[in-house]
């Protein structure tokens, strides 16, 4: 595995490209390469290289000076087994009656279950959504909520679902419901029908890679009483029209992926959509966001 990396940020995706294949070219060579525009609305994107040897320190300034970026932050990467450690030392979520936990804490799992709580087994695997994180546990929670008032939505779709835990929560309290979940990377929709039938879900969750909306399976099941949409700001913004063709009158769509600071302009791009506030909560630097269509 990589041992050293080699991150700086510059403004513009434009000069983020060129160092990203001006690093390419350097010796010794990285074995990755990644450009990533920092979700905060500072208009930087973040550059970063992995390197097997000691990068050149010196090679690697002159390409930060020549494209204005900041120079470089060299690390040394630990050889640490990440997904053994994470599994270890993360505690289970409790979101309202969901309870989110990897094998590691069964024992507690079968309490909670025995205390009336909804178990779902999630491990920290390549695939985002282990309930951790801000979003995912913001989307439980408002999900939660509205269940506790009532909501019993008939058709739930899980746009980049990730690990799918969403989707999975969904089937555990909905047994009647039309479920579907897609993400654009063929690996989460693996992990995603593991999940599903790890937690005793197999058959209940239409699983599919897919961008967006754009899936034969959900144009047909089409419109949804509830949409989760767990990604980035950017996609959300794309998806709002598609939301709205997508989305029973009535419909709730439960948002995140967002920064607090972003969380305006989302629901600005909503409210021209037919979408109005229902809830919002921040945890931390992150958004989740309840939508009503009008």
């Amino acid at each position: 595995m990589p041992t050293f990396s080699a991150l700086t940020t510059v403004p513009g995706e434009d000069y983020a490209n060129a160092i990203g294949m001006a690093l390419e070219q350097l010796e010794p060579k990285p074995v990755g390469v990644g450009v990533f525009e920092i979700e905060d609305d500072s208009g930087l994107w973040e550059v970063g290289a992995y390197y097997m040897d000691q990068p050149n320190v010196a090679m690697l300034d002159m390409v930060a000076q020549a494209f204005g970026a900041r120079t470089f932050a060299i690390s040394d990467i630990p050889d640490i087994d990440w997904v053994a450690k994470v599994r270890r030392e993360l505690a289970p979520v409790e979101a309202g009656r969901f309870f989110v936990y990897g094998s590691h804490d069964g024992e507690r799992a079968a309490e909670a279950k025995a205390a009336g709580k909804v178990t779902l087994q999630i491990e920290a695997t390549v695939a985002f959504g282990t309930g951790h994180h801000g979003t995912t546990l913001g989307c439980l929670k408002a999900f939660d909520r509205l269940f506790e008032g009532g909501l019993r939505p008939a058709k739930v779709a899980d746009i980049g679902c990730g690990t799918a835990v969403l989707a999975l929560a969904a089937a555990a309290v909905l047994p009647d419901a039309v479920i579907i979940a897609s993400d654009i990377d063929q690996v989460a929709v693996d992990v995603a029908v593991a999940n599903a039938a790890i937690n005793g879900l197999a058959g209940r969750i239409a699983c599919m890679e897919a961008a967006g909306f754009a899936h034969p399976q959900l144009a047909e099941a089409a419109p949804f009483d509830l949409i989760f949409a767990n990604i980035l700001k950017g996609p959300l913004v794309e998806l709002a029209p598609e939301m709205a063709r997508h989305c029973t009158h009535g419909g709730r769509l439960i948002l995140s992926g967002l920064l607090v600071v972003q969380a305006e302009s989302i629901i600005a791009a909503y409210d021209a959509q037919g979408f109005v506030l229902e809830s919002r909560e921040d945890l931390g630097e992150w958004s989740a966001l309840v939508l009503k269509r009008k």
